[in-house]
């Protein structure tokens, strides 16, 4: 197979119709390291609004099993998809993602902008530092099994199209982020998490490198120190370093697609051990599309 194969495949798909697909192999075989990337990213741009983190810092989720939280978050995500969104396995995923967060109150808006974060966050990582920039096909299947989860949650209000999630994300963030001690304390537990999966020697040089990346709004929402214009110049000319040497590796066999490795669950994970303990004692709520019309009425 050769490195645009996949690409030309994808580029005769609709996504419309096709987006899971799309989704699949995006993550899966075209940017599996990049998409986890992004997705931090946008963990961390979630913490820049004070209502999200003091949640966050109320449960001491991220203090007390921040690596588990970490993990959780990534196996959720990829259990959703692994057998589509609208498999029975997909939907239990879902559902039991709707029976965690139903024990808080939480906005519609909220729930809106970190689904954005999850949309924006990865296609923005990749065009900037993966081996090549997303199709349009791919921006749209983002933003289309984005738009899918968010049905699955009783989201309302969710964008049609990747635009939309993109114009939500960044005018949130104009209105909503604002330094709160809460915002520090959440975002420096998942920096442990993220620099604990390197030796410890360079640890204290990935964190540097970490807080680097991050743009002027989100390291101040974050109270977090702004790194010296050198070392964001150099850690952006190592990414683009590593996307140059991956653009010459061949592409991934069919056979092998990439798989998460939570250090968690170094044994393996099934649905019931993602989340808190206290989850599965919660009564199941159905998803929106499981409830007819009188009832849903």
């Amino acid at each position: 197979m050769g490195r645009y194969t996949r690409l030309r495949r994808i580029e005769r798909l609709d996504p419309q119709q096709d987006y899971e697909q799309i989704f699949w192999w995006l993550t899966q075989y075209e940017f599996p390291w990049d998409y986890l990337q992004g997705l931090s990213v946008a963990f961390l741009r979630d913490y820049g609004v004070p209502r999200i983190s003091q949640l966050l810092d109320r449960t001491q989720e991220f203090e007390t099993a921040g690596q588990k939280r970490y993990d959780d978050t990534v196996l959720m995500a990829y259990e959703l998809v692994r057998e589509g969104t609208h498999s029975e396995h997909g939907r239990a995923t879902a559902r039991h993602l709707n029976r965690i967060h139903g024990r808080y109150r939480i906005p519609n808006e909220d729930y809106l902008y970190v689904l954005a974060t999850t949309v924006v966050g990865p296609k923005r990582w990749i065009d900037r530092y993966g081996w090549r920039a997303l199709s349009p096909q791919e921006t749209e299947s983002l933003a289309l099994v984005g738009r899918r989860m968010g049905t699955m949650m009783g989201i309302t209000d969710l964008p049609a199209d990747y635009t939309g999630f993109e114009h939500l994300l960044d005018t949130y963030e104009k209105e909503m982020f604002a330094y709160d001690p809460a915002n520090r304390r959440v975002a420096a537990a998942t920096l442990r998490v993220v620099t604990g999966m390197y030796p410890r020697l360079l640890r204290p040089l990935v964190a540097r490198l970490a807080l680097a990346l991050l743009d002027e709004p989100l390291s101040t929402a974050l109270g977090l120190p702004r790194q010296p214009r050198p070392l964001r110049v150099a850690a952006h000319r190592a990414l683009r370093a590593r996307a140059t040497v991956v653009r010459l590796l061949p592409a991934r066999p069919e056979w092998w697609p990439s798989h998460p490795k939570p250090r968690s669950y170094p044994f393996g994970w099934t649905l019931d051990d993602l989340g808190p303990h206290w989850a599965q004692s919660r009564p199941s709520v159905p998803l929106a599309e499981e409830t007819s019309p009188q009832e849903h009425g």
